[in-house]
């Protein structure tokens, strides 16, 4: 690990570009004029310019902007949370509505303080924005809600069309790296949704840069197939402040295409890799993919038995 005083400079392919047009100046007043948080803003994505000037794909941080928790790759504020605002589901799928969305993230933060994490108004967040916007598929990154598999029926309940959860980095490092998670916890996690839904897609991510080597992250892709994970992304850690952990390394797109395509000869249905990949980029995109390739498998599959229909 390097001390808390070195500091590693960033390679060019990680510099971005600002695009502050019409497109992405309204859709930030909306969201401030509806009171609402994005882990766009909050955890401070590269990516935003990108996103919210194009509108590809919101991600919606609900149940407050204070997170339980104090992850130290973290850039969301830690704290005391505020009580919860059960007008802000509406307030979300109206917002949807106006940007005119195909694809919505649905993340928050951490509610440890609460009996379900937090998992009533993920739920009823995910029904309103069924209501409003049908034709809007929807995707949820919640906590793990420190394994209360009661609550995740709750939120399994309402329907999502992908399931999101992320275990950040490897068996070795998750307790230097994460704040109350279990590397296990996460990866029991994945695996319950499976069960409670099987036809439900499972989706990962992983941060690379903070010390693990490649062997490890072989190891967590081979863990989170185990689990029936379909989907991973790959990105690079950036440090968000320097009370932050730092940046071990930055790995070079050539690696990152490497891991892609490990990642998909183990099998997942598709796999986001490069500098600036989080967990919510092109994430309508990636559904899509998934789904593409998974068709194909079956079809493989199916051809393979001697049970083809072509």
């Amino acid at each position: 690990m390097a001390d808390q005083t070195t500091y590693v400079r960033k390679p060019e392919w990680l510099k971005t570009r600002l695009n502050t047009n019409k497109s992405y100046k309204s859709l930030k007043k909306l969201m401030r004029d509806n009171r609402l948080n994005t882990v766009c803003e909050e955890a401070k994505c590269p990516n935003i310019h990108e996103c919210w000037s194009e509108r590809q794909t919101a991600t919606f941080m609900i149940l407050g902007d204070t997170c339980t928790r104090g992850c130290r790759f973290c850039a969301v504020k830690t704290g005391l949370p505020n009580e919860l605002d059960w007008n802000e589901p509406q307030r979300v799928a109206d917002s949807v509505k106006v940007m005119g969305l195909k694809h919505v993230v649905v993340t928050s933060v951490a509610r440890d303080d609460l009996n379900d994490g937090g998992a009533a108004v993920f739920a009823e967040t995910v029904n309103a924005i069924r209501r409003e916007n049908p034709g809007c598929s929807i995707e949820i990154l919640p906590s793990d809600m420190k394994g209360d598999y009661e609550s995740l029926h709750t939120l399994m309940d309402s329907g999502p069309d992908i399931f999101n959860h992320n275990i950040e980095t490897v068996r070795r490092l998750t307790k230097k790296v994460r704040a109350i998670a279990r590397y296990e916890r996460s990866l029991e996690l994945l695996r319950r949704v499976k069960e409670i839904a099987p036809n439900t897609p499972t989706k990962s991510s992983i941060m690379v840069g903070l010390g693990e080597t490649k062997e490890e992250l072989i190891e967590a892709m081979d863990d989170l197939r185990a689990n029936n994970v379909d989907i991973v992304t790959i990105g690079q850690y950036l440090q968000p402040t320097r009370k932050h952990l730092n940046v071990e390394r930055y790995y070079h797109p050539d690696e990152f295409e490497d891991l892609k395509q490990i990642a998909l000869e183990k099998g997942f249905s598709h796999c986001e890799s490069g500098p600036l990949v989080r967990s919510s980029y092109h994430a309508d995109e990636q559904v899509n993919a998934s789904t593409q390739n998974r068709i194909k498998y079956m079809q493989g599959v199916e051809e393979q038995e001697g049970k083809s229909i072509f």
